[in-house]
């Protein structure tokens, strides 16, 4: 058996080192790493800029805003802040992976897709390693705040203001061009400076890879979405965004059975898969303004006025479904690795991990769709996420919002996630039923209601009523995913495997790696560095807490196991 489980993994090693074919001088400085015969450049390419219906900024307001110290913005594909460049970006464009343009030439709009935080660069052994599908290391907070301070800075002066309009319209462009041009620019700073000063206020509250995704969601839609026109503005509703966690990886994302860090919203079909897209989409700059107006399902229009793309969100899933786990790209010691994977089928008392992170079966999802378990547990890790999850929220345009057959009017205060729930639930069945043809014009038809309702219960996403449990996921890839816990405040799988309080209170972020502890190497790039809390502070944003596992373990059993994370 020994000698078989050899062989296995001796033949995973090789095939850890094929990178996929090459693809002119997109891939000359990048070795991509083997991720399954379905991850193919043409997928790959189509993953990196795949429009989902995201409208960040109008492209020629981005060409046009200046860096603090001068600078085209786009003047490095946005590296500085970790994104990385994109050699199939459109042409005659600067965007970086992830980065999209959507709309008629000449008003053309920027936007993100999921690419840009779901992409992964690792410099091992002076090489540059890619891994498609994992955690971006990029300072989104940054970002935001320098786009919405170049933005700022053209409307400081009517000089600034001037140079901006001759770049954005041309030299030739009339004086009711550029009031009409400087009434949009104000109306977009308006809201999204509004959003920079309440819910950034600090520099240091997210950092290199990490970004309190649930609370910009509800910041955007409940703050920016849902108050009266022409700003949509419900400054009340957005909240400091403190809850930090590091960016997921997505290549097991469809086949979960739950989804999310705390695990609150149902997965495992395209349906629910385009619920999870949506939700997204509608936290980072997709537009929804909905208005009361009679529909098949709501007296609500979730689709008037509403950005996503529908059929852009579907490429996606269909893609991320085609990317696998990254093969590790180096040495494999196999006869270490075959003692890892016994120890890793211990029982979890024993320090094994097959109990939480093994592939198993989940729950059946509608029509026959087979997910995996991913159990939620608390394992006694950071708890600060959990204090945004029932946070209220002005109810704003959705007040007496509801679904025709089933559910209770929107009252004028409500959960920020029952607010998100109902939005993308019923924009979801909204769009359905006008693909089909019903369009959005009221209609008492009950089997087409309860058919489509029936998709979802009206409990599918909403917060967890446990407190502090997060997903426990199939660890196919987890090599190449660091750093470590939801709040990625453990640097390596070695320093997971040590208790709480010999794990590293400060510990550098950034691409390099360092294959023997598989994680973060010690020596970095650039000067971010991530300070982390015990186990006194659980709720602090930035625990190393938790998650005590395979602590007891021997050095060598520590090692074996390590050696067959790496291949796993």
């Amino acid at each position: 058996m020994k000698t078989r489980i050899a062989r296995i993994l001796a033949s995973v090693a090789m095939a850890a080192g094929a990178a996929s074919p090459t693809a002119g001088t997109a891939q000359s400085s990048v070795a991509y790493l083997s991720q399954g015969p379905t991850w193919t450049n043409a997928t790959r390419t189509a993953f990196y800029s795949q429009d989902q219906g995201s409208q960040m900024i109008p492209y020629a307001w981005l060409s046009a805003i200046k860096t603090p110290d001068g600078k085209p913005f786009l003047f490095d594909q946005l590296q500085r802040y970790g994104y990385l460049p994109n050699a199939f970006a459109p042409s005659g464009t600067n965007l970086p992976i992830g980065f999209t343009l959507a709309g008629p030439a000449g008003n053309q709009m920027a936007g993100m897709t999921c690419a840009a935080c779901h992409t992964r660069n690792i410099v091992a052994n002076n090489v540059t390693y890619r891994a498609d599908g994992g955690p971006a290391i990029v300072d989104f907070q940054a970002l935001l705040v320098d786009m919405v301070g170049g933005v700022g800075k053209a409307l400081a002066s009517d000089a600034a203001f001037g140079d901006f309009a001759t770049a954005v319209l041309g030299a030739g462009a009339t004086q009711a061009q550029r009031d009409n041009l400087k009434l949009s620019v104000q109306t977009w700073y308006d809201r999204e400076n509004a959003m920079i000063t309440n819910a950034l206020p600090r520099a240091d509250l997210w950092g290199l890879g990490r970004l309190d995704a649930v609370s910009m969601i509800f910041n955007r839609l409940a703050g920016l979405d849902l108050g009266p026109a022409p700003t949509y503005l419900i400054a009340d509703n957005i909240r400091t965004a403190d809850a930090p966690v590091r960016y997921p990886f997505i290549w097991n994302a469809p086949k979960q059975d739950k989804t999310q860090w705390p695990g609150f919203a149902d997965n495992g079909n395209d349906l629910l898969g385009l619920a999870r897209n949506l939700g997204e989409v509608y936290g980072v700059f997709g537009v929804y303004h909905p208005v009361k107006s009679g529909t098949v399902i709501s007296n609500v229009n979730f689709l008037k006025g509403n950005s996503a793309n529908f059929s852009g969100l579907g490429s996606l899933e269909g893609l991320v479904k085609k990317i696998g786990a990254p093969r590790w790209p180096f040495a494999v010691n196999t006869q270490l690795a075959a003692q890892g994977k016994a120890i890793f089928g211990r029982p979890t008392e024993s320090g094994g991990c097959a109990a939480c992170h093994a592939e198993k079966p989940g729950v059946t999802r509608p029509l026959f769709q087979a997910t995996w378990a991913t159990p939620i547990q608390d394992v006694g890790t950071d708890s600060h996420q959990y204090a945004i999850l029932g946070r209220d929220a002005q109810s704003g345009v959705l007040e007496g919002g509801k679904f025709r057959l089933v559910g209770t009017p929107i009252p004028k205060t409500t959960t920020a996630f029952k607010l998100l729930s109902f939005s993308v639930i019923g924009s979801i069945l909204q769009q359905k039923l006008s693909f089909i043809g019903l369009g959005a014009a009221p209609k008492n038809n009950a089997d087409t209601q309860n058919a489509l309702a029936g998709a979802f219960r009206e409990d599918a996403v909403n917060p967890p009523t446990d407190t502090f449990k997060y997903e426990s996921r199939v660890l196919y890839g987890i090599w190449a995913t660091a750093p470590y816990l939801h709040n990625g405040s453990v640097p390596s799988l070695a320093d997971l495997l040590k208790p709480a309080a010999q794990r590293p209170v400060t510990f550098a972020v950034g691409q390099n790696y360092d294959t023997s502890r598989v994680g973060l190497a010690t020596q970095q790039p650039g000067a971010y560095t991530r300070t982390t809390t015990g186990c006194e502070a659980r709720g602090s944003g930035n625990s190393r807490c938790g998650h005590e596992f395979g602590t007891t373990l021997t050095d060598a059993e520590k090692t074996a196991l390590l050696e067959y994370l790496k291949v796993l």
